[in-house]
């Protein structure tokens, strides 16, 4: 049976979590890290909207399309 290796992050997630002492505290560090990446996803989302510069037109007209391969 191989060891588990974590990285520092893990490392580090492991420790604050072995202080936790109720499933309240658990929940709002879920709800933390969800909201985290949320936010990371949102502006990654942005970025690429702001790059191809995409508007509610661009968006219909895609939603539009039609590129099916015929059998």
């Amino acid at each position: 049976m191989s060891a588990t290796v974590f990285n520092p992050i893990q490392l580090h997630l492991l420790q604050m979590f072995s202080r936790m002492k109720s499933e309240q505290e658990l929940k709002e560090v879920q709800k933390v890290l969800s909201d985290y990446y949320s936010r990371k996803v949102e502006r990654h989302a942005n970025e690429i909207w702001d790059k191809l510069e995409l508007n509610q037109d661009k968006l219909d007209e895609l939603a539009n399309i039609h590129e099916r391969l015929p059998y």
